[in-house]
Protein backbone atom coordinates (compact mmCIF):
# COMPACT_ATOMS: atom_id res chain seq x y z
CA UNK A 1 0.00 0.00 0.00
CA UNK A 2 1.47 3.58 -1.00
CA UNK A 3 3.04 5.65 1.67
CA UNK A 4 4.73 8.41 0.59
CA UNK A 5 3.16 10.24 -2.55
CA UNK A 6 6.32 12.79 -2.99
CA UNK A 7 8.51 9.64 -3.79
CA UNK A 8 5.97 8.03 -6.35
CA UNK A 9 8.64 8.97 -9.30
CA UNK A 10 11.92 8.25 -7.43
CA UNK A 11 11.69 4.63 -9.06
CA UNK A 12 10.84 2.87 -11.96
CA UNK A 13 8.52 -0.17 -12.06
CA UNK A 14 11.39 -2.49 -12.31
CA UNK A 15 12.94 -1.27 -8.77
CA UNK A 16 9.48 -0.68 -7.07
CA UNK A 17 7.29 -3.17 -6.09
CA UNK A 18 4.79 0.40 -5.60
CA UNK A 19 5.14 1.78 -8.54
CA UNK A 20 4.78 -1.54 -10.46
CA UNK A 21 1.21 -1.84 -8.59
CA UNK A 22 0.47 1.33 -9.81
CA UNK A 23 1.67 1.15 -13.23
CA UNK A 24 -1.11 -1.77 -13.46
CA UNK A 25 -3.06 -0.16 -12.14
CA UNK A 26 -3.10 2.68 -14.35
CA UNK A 27 -3.16 0.23 -17.31
CA UNK A 28 -6.53 -1.37 -15.94
CA UNK A 29 -8.08 2.54 -15.41
CA UNK A 30 -6.84 3.07 -18.83
CA UNK A 31 -8.57 -0.11 -20.70
CA UNK A 32 -11.72 0.56 -18.23
CA UNK A 33 -12.49 4.27 -17.97
CA UNK A 34 -14.93 5.61 -17.75
CA UNK A 35 -16.41 2.98 -15.43
CA UNK A 36 -13.99 1.38 -13.52
CA UNK A 37 -14.83 -1.56 -10.73
CA UNK A 38 -12.43 -1.88 -8.11
CA UNK A 39 -12.74 -5.08 -7.52
CA UNK A 40 -12.34 -6.18 -11.23
CA UNK A 41 -8.97 -4.38 -10.90
CA UNK A 42 -7.99 -6.25 -7.55
CA UNK A 43 -8.85 -9.72 -9.50
CA UNK A 44 -6.97 -8.52 -12.43
CA UNK A 45 -3.44 -7.70 -10.65
CA UNK A 46 -4.00 -10.11 -7.37
CA UNK A 47 -4.28 -7.74 -4.87
CA UNK A 48 -7.35 -6.43 -2.57
CA UNK A 49 -10.20 -4.19 -3.78
CA UNK A 50 -9.17 -1.89 0.05
CA UNK A 51 -5.55 -1.98 -2.14
CA UNK A 52 -7.11 -0.76 -5.22
CA UNK A 53 -8.45 1.71 -3.53
CA UNK A 54 -5.64 3.05 -1.18
CA UNK A 55 -3.73 3.41 -4.59
CA UNK A 56 -6.43 4.75 -6.39
CA UNK A 57 -6.39 7.83 -3.29
CA UNK A 58 -2.69 7.89 -4.35
CA UNK A 59 -3.25 8.17 -7.71
CA UNK A 60 -5.75 10.93 -7.50
CA UNK A 61 -3.32 13.21 -5.23
CA UNK A 62 -0.66 12.74 -7.78
CA UNK A 63 -3.09 14.27 -10.46
CA UNK A 64 -2.44 10.73 -12.23
CA UNK A 65 -6.08 10.24 -12.34
CA UNK A 66 -8.94 12.00 -12.08
CA UNK A 67 -12.43 11.46 -10.18
CA UNK A 68 -15.73 11.88 -12.31
CA UNK A 69 -18.25 10.28 -9.16
CA UNK A 70 -18.91 7.06 -7.86
CA UNK A 71 -17.38 4.52 -9.64
CA UNK A 72 -15.88 6.93 -12.20
CA UNK A 73 -12.45 7.16 -13.39
CA UNK A 74 -9.65 8.55 -16.01
CA UNK A 75 -6.30 8.65 -16.73
CA UNK A 76 -5.13 12.47 -16.69
CA UNK A 77 -2.45 13.82 -19.18
CA UNK A 78 0.46 13.64 -16.30
CA UNK A 79 -0.52 10.10 -15.90
CA UNK A 80 -0.21 8.94 -19.61
CA UNK A 81 2.99 10.47 -19.67
CA UNK A 82 4.26 8.47 -16.55
CA UNK A 83 3.01 5.26 -18.08
CA UNK A 84 4.95 6.25 -21.08
CA UNK A 85 8.01 6.79 -19.47
CA UNK A 86 7.73 3.58 -17.45
CA UNK A 87 6.36 1.85 -20.58
CA UNK A 88 9.86 3.26 -22.05
CA UNK A 89 12.17 1.38 -19.55
CA UNK A 90 10.16 -1.66 -19.61
CA UNK A 91 10.75 -1.87 -23.12
CA UNK A 92 14.32 -1.14 -23.64
CA UNK A 93 14.76 -4.10 -20.28
CA UNK A 94 13.38 -6.66 -22.38
CA UNK A 95 15.02 -5.69 -25.62
CA UNK A 96 18.21 -5.89 -23.45
CA UNK A 97 17.21 -9.10 -22.13
CA UNK A 98 16.52 -10.42 -25.47
CA UNK A 99 19.38 -9.18 -27.16
CA UNK A 100 21.93 -9.30 -24.72
CA UNK A 101 21.45 -11.71 -22.29
CA UNK A 102 19.20 -14.62 -23.69
CA UNK A 103 21.11 -14.38 -27.19
CA UNK A 104 24.36 -15.27 -25.07
CA UNK A 105 21.95 -18.41 -23.05
CA UNK A 106 20.66 -19.92 -25.57
CA UNK A 107 21.29 -23.45 -26.13
CA UNK A 108 20.80 -25.33 -28.93
CA UNK A 109 21.24 -29.52 -29.11
CA UNK A 110 23.60 -30.65 -32.09
CA UNK A 111 24.86 -34.28 -32.82
CA UNK A 112 28.81 -34.67 -32.15
CA UNK A 113 30.99 -35.88 -34.67
CA UNK A 114 33.57 -36.09 -32.43
CA UNK A 115 34.36 -36.62 -28.67
CA UNK A 116 33.50 -33.14 -27.08
CA UNK A 117 34.37 -31.96 -23.74
CA UNK A 118 31.96 -28.68 -21.83
CA UNK A 119 33.46 -25.89 -22.18
CA UNK A 120 35.40 -26.91 -25.52
CA UNK A 121 35.08 -24.66 -28.96
CA UNK A 122 33.58 -26.43 -31.20
CA UNK A 123 32.59 -26.07 -34.84
CA UNK A 124 29.31 -26.47 -36.27
CA UNK A 125 27.75 -28.10 -39.48
CA UNK A 126 24.26 -28.87 -41.04
CA UNK A 127 24.13 -32.40 -42.48
CA UNK A 128 21.07 -34.57 -43.43
CA UNK A 129 19.22 -31.88 -41.61
CA UNK A 130 20.60 -32.28 -38.23
CA UNK A 131 23.44 -29.93 -36.52
CA UNK A 132 27.03 -31.24 -35.96
CA UNK A 133 29.16 -30.15 -33.80
CA UNK A 134 33.14 -31.19 -33.99
CA UNK A 135 35.92 -30.52 -31.18
CA UNK A 136 37.85 -27.47 -32.61
CA UNK A 137 37.45 -24.08 -34.47
CA UNK A 138 38.18 -25.02 -37.86
CA UNK A 139 34.76 -23.76 -39.74
CA UNK A 140 32.66 -20.70 -40.01
CA UNK A 141 30.42 -20.99 -37.77
CA UNK A 142 31.57 -21.58 -33.88
CA UNK A 143 29.66 -22.69 -30.45
CA UNK A 144 31.11 -23.33 -26.73
CA UNK A 145 29.54 -27.04 -25.54
CA UNK A 146 28.20 -26.47 -22.42
CA UNK A 147 27.71 -30.87 -22.01
CA UNK A 148 30.50 -33.46 -22.28
CA UNK A 149 29.32 -35.97 -25.51
CA UNK A 150 30.70 -38.82 -27.10
CA UNK A 151 31.03 -38.94 -31.07
CA UNK A 152 26.98 -39.71 -32.00
CA UNK A 153 25.71 -38.46 -28.77
CA UNK A 154 23.86 -34.84 -28.56
CA UNK A 155 25.64 -31.79 -27.52
CA UNK A 156 24.22 -28.81 -25.84
CA UNK A 157 25.85 -25.90 -27.61
CA UNK A 158 25.75 -21.66 -27.11
CA UNK A 159 27.45 -18.54 -27.34
CA UNK A 160 27.18 -18.72 -31.43
CA UNK A 161 29.50 -17.43 -34.13
CA UNK A 162 29.12 -16.95 -37.34
CA UNK A 163 27.01 -18.14 -39.94
CA UNK A 164 26.17 -21.86 -40.54
CA UNK A 165 26.61 -22.75 -44.46
CA UNK A 166 24.59 -24.59 -46.14
CA UNK A 167 22.38 -24.70 -48.92
CA UNK A 168 18.37 -24.97 -48.54
CA UNK A 169 16.12 -27.38 -50.12
CA UNK A 170 13.75 -27.90 -52.01
CA UNK A 171 10.28 -29.55 -52.90
CA UNK A 172 9.57 -31.72 -55.84
CA UNK A 173 5.56 -31.60 -55.48
CA UNK A 174 3.33 -34.37 -57.66
CA UNK A 175 -0.39 -33.22 -57.48
CA UNK A 176 -2.84 -36.52 -56.89
CA UNK A 177 -6.14 -35.79 -58.94
CA UNK A 178 -9.21 -36.38 -56.53
CA UNK A 179 -10.66 -39.65 -56.64
CA UNK A 180 -13.75 -39.05 -58.94
CA UNK A 181 -10.86 -38.18 -61.32
CA UNK A 182 -8.52 -41.11 -60.95
CA UNK A 183 -6.67 -40.36 -57.69
CA UNK A 184 -3.66 -42.51 -57.33
CA UNK A 185 -4.67 -44.65 -60.85
CA UNK A 186 -4.06 -41.54 -62.94
CA UNK A 187 -0.32 -40.99 -62.17
CA UNK A 188 2.69 -43.15 -63.47
CA UNK A 189 3.66 -45.27 -60.15
CA UNK A 190 7.07 -46.00 -61.73
CA UNK A 191 7.84 -42.04 -62.21
CA UNK A 192 7.25 -41.62 -58.55
CA UNK A 193 9.28 -44.13 -58.00
CA UNK A 194 12.21 -42.73 -59.29
CA UNK A 195 11.59 -38.95 -58.29
CA UNK A 196 11.30 -40.87 -54.37
CA UNK A 197 14.77 -42.41 -55.14
CA UNK A 198 16.43 -39.04 -55.69
CA UNK A 199 14.56 -37.29 -52.68
CA UNK A 200 16.03 -37.16 -49.30
CA UNK A 201 12.41 -37.83 -48.28
CA UNK A 202 8.97 -38.74 -48.95
CA UNK A 203 5.69 -36.67 -47.77
CA UNK A 204 2.63 -36.76 -48.45
CA UNK A 205 -0.80 -34.67 -48.03
CA UNK A 206 -4.47 -36.22 -48.24
CA UNK A 207 -5.67 -39.55 -48.77
CA UNK A 208 -4.87 -39.90 -52.89
CA UNK A 209 -1.58 -39.26 -52.17
CA UNK A 210 -1.14 -41.85 -49.22
CA UNK A 211 -2.67 -44.52 -51.60
CA UNK A 212 -0.10 -43.11 -54.31
CA UNK A 213 2.87 -44.14 -52.10
CA UNK A 214 1.08 -47.19 -51.29
CA UNK A 215 0.60 -48.42 -54.31
CA UNK A 216 4.41 -48.00 -55.63
CA UNK A 217 5.50 -49.67 -51.63
CA UNK A 218 6.89 -46.60 -50.76
CA UNK A 219 6.75 -45.52 -46.90
CA UNK A 220 6.15 -41.39 -46.50
CA UNK A 221 9.03 -39.87 -44.20
CA UNK A 222 6.28 -37.70 -43.66
CA UNK A 223 2.31 -38.08 -43.69
CA UNK A 224 0.74 -36.12 -40.78
CA UNK A 225 1.35 -31.82 -40.18
CA UNK A 226 2.92 -32.25 -43.93
CA UNK A 227 2.70 -28.72 -45.36
CA UNK A 228 4.81 -27.58 -41.74
CA UNK A 229 6.82 -30.46 -41.55
CA UNK A 230 7.90 -30.11 -45.39
CA UNK A 231 8.87 -26.19 -44.99
CA UNK A 232 11.07 -27.36 -41.82
CA UNK A 233 13.11 -29.88 -43.46
CA UNK A 234 13.56 -27.95 -46.76
CA UNK A 235 15.18 -25.10 -44.61
CA UNK A 236 17.24 -27.29 -43.07
CA UNK A 237 19.10 -28.63 -46.68
CA UNK A 238 16.71 -31.04 -47.54
CA UNK A 239 15.46 -32.49 -50.74
CA UNK A 240 11.84 -33.44 -50.96
CA UNK A 241 8.98 -35.48 -52.97
CA UNK A 242 6.10 -33.96 -51.86
CA UNK A 243 2.76 -36.37 -52.91
CA UNK A 244 -0.41 -33.60 -52.75
CA UNK A 245 -3.71 -34.36 -53.40
CA UNK A 246 -5.12 -31.31 -55.28
CA UNK A 247 -7.27 -29.96 -52.18
CA UNK A 248 -4.09 -29.66 -50.21
CA UNK A 249 -1.43 -28.30 -52.70
CA UNK A 250 -2.16 -24.47 -52.18
CA UNK A 251 -2.09 -25.05 -48.50
CA UNK A 252 1.82 -26.28 -49.26
CA UNK A 253 2.57 -24.21 -52.18
CA UNK A 254 1.64 -21.30 -49.88
CA UNK A 255 3.90 -22.22 -47.14
CA UNK A 256 6.81 -22.71 -49.04
CA UNK A 257 6.38 -19.60 -50.68
CA UNK A 258 5.87 -17.65 -47.60
CA UNK A 259 9.87 -19.03 -46.45
CA UNK A 260 11.00 -18.47 -49.94
CA UNK A 261 11.31 -22.15 -50.32
CA UNK A 262 11.95 -23.71 -53.90
CA UNK A 263 9.53 -25.68 -55.47
CA UNK A 264 8.21 -27.11 -58.72
CA UNK A 265 5.28 -29.00 -59.82
CA UNK A 266 5.79 -31.99 -61.48
CA UNK A 267 3.37 -33.89 -63.96
CA UNK A 268 3.56 -37.78 -63.85
CA UNK A 269 0.20 -38.58 -65.30
CA UNK A 270 -0.13 -42.28 -66.50
CA UNK A 271 -0.78 -42.09 -69.94
CA UNK A 272 -0.54 -45.71 -70.45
Amino acid sequence: MPTNADDADEFGVLQSKRNATRYQILVQIAERQPAVNQQEIADAIGITAQAVSDYLQDLIEQSYVDKHGRGRYEVTKEGVDWLISQTDELRGFVQHVSEDVIGQVEIETAIATTAIEEGETVSLTMRDGVLRAMAGNTGDATAVAVTDAAAGQDVGVTNFEGVVDYELGSVTIVSIPPVQNGGSSAVDPERIAELAAAHDLLAVGGVEAVAAAETVGLDPDIRFGSAAAVREAAAKGLDILLLASTDTLSKHTDTLREQNLSYEVVDVADTS
